[in-house]
């Protein structure tokens, strides 16, 4: 079998994605045969640190808007995407974008096929507006992503001028929770965490992390009968890095999410949130 041959392109566009060395990035293309996921897991493995940016390299242009229902209780976010910031920039884009969000808010459907199949107007449906305004605007548009959240009291934040948007959903409904949601919603556009809390990180990413943390572990010369203990203790800060009640608070390092959020009321809970960002 020939080696696969890796170009400085690649070894740089892995480099930009990760912040890693350029020897390091060559080597971990070699080991993994140019695929950049297992690229960046083998730089892992070897203690490097990578950068969380991955998405931020390749972000398109678009317009991210959230709407939340007149009584509080949902909200829904839609991501409306364009080649060019010179078309995201555009009115009729924008308010395009939010005529998408207000039929989604309307219907509340649970997937974004189901939206794109919705009616738009004078027999059109959203997919067929999205292919009209390709032709009209001449460059690749589309419906990139929709989230939806219902909870008892729903607050949004949009971030950055239409580039990302949160919606966080609280169990009570209050307007002194309002500055509260608030909060945590900036947290999560400016943390990016995966999860709300432990519970819901993906099992497979558990598993990945785990195995990252006994080959750092064993990289560093560490006993084997102790790389489990390692790594536990190295996924517990993962947690703490990576889902939203386990956060710091941005604005305060001294407590975590849950801990800020009781500050408030002794009973408020945060059921849940959805990020949804360009790029």
């Amino acid at each position: 079998m020939s080696e696969i041959k890796i170009t400085a392109s690649e070894v740089k566009k892995l480099r930009d994605i990760t912040g890693a060395g350029m020897m390091d990035c060559k080597k971990a293309l070699k080991e993994s045969e140019g695929d950049f996921d297992k690229a960046i897991e083998f730089l892992r493995k070897k203690g490097q640190k990578v950068s969380a940016k991955r998405a931020d390299r390749e972000a398109k242009e678009g317009v991210v808007r959230a709407l939340i229902s007149d009584d509080g209780t949902k909200g829904v976010i839609v991501k409306l995407s364009s080649e060019t910031d010179f078309v995201a920039k555009n009115e009729d884009f924008i308010n395009l974008t939010n005529k998408f969000a207000e039929i989604a808010l309307n219907i509340f459907p649970d997937t974004l096929a189901e939206l794109l199949a919705a009616e738009f107007e004078q027999g059109l449906t959203v997919a067929e507006k999205v292919a009209e305004q390709v032709g009209v605007i001449g460059e690749k548009i589309e419906l990139a992503d929709y989230q939806k959240l219902e909870a008892p009291m729903v607050v949004s934040y949009i971030h950055m001028g239409n580039k990302a948007a949160v919606l966080v959903g609280l169990n009570k409904k209050d307007d002194n929770f309002v500055e509260v949601g608030r909060n945590v919603a900036m947290q999560a556009a400016a943390m990016k965490p995966i999860a709300l809390d432990k519970d819901d990180v993906d099992a497979s990413i558990i598993e990945k992390e785990i195995e990252i943390g006994k080959e750092q572990a064993r990289n560093e010369g560490k006993p084997e009968e102790l790389l489990e203990r390692i790594a536990m203790g190295k996924l517990n800060k993962f947690y703490k890095e990576n889902t939203l009640l386990n956060q710091a608070y941005v604005k305060d390092n001294k407590m975590d999410i849950r801990t800020y959020v009781k500050s408030a009321d002794k009973d408020l809970v945060v059921t849940g949130f959805r990020h949804v960002k360009l790029g």
